[in-house]
């Protein structure tokens, strides 16, 4: 499986809320941001610290994809 964060900076997008602006309200690093960008796996603490501030839920933010669709 593999994940796409594309739902999460369409949701940014909507929010007037830039990634640095997401970076520090969940206290996450610029490497996990960096993984975020290259679509790569985060643990699910940040995933939830992201659901908080944004008001959302874990779909709201992330696809699960085959490889193949990758």
């Amino acid at each position: 499986m593999a994940v796409s964060y594309n739902k999460l900076w369409k949701l940014l997008i909507d929010k007037g809320m830039t990634k640095t602006e997401l970076r520090l309200a969940t206290d996450m690093s610029t490497t996990t941001l960096a993984r975020l960008g290259k679509n790569e796996t985060v643990s699910m603490d940040v995933m939830l610290r992201i659901c908080k501030v944004l008001d959302c839920k874990f779909d709201d933010i992330v696809d699960l994809t085959s490889e193949s669709d990758a």
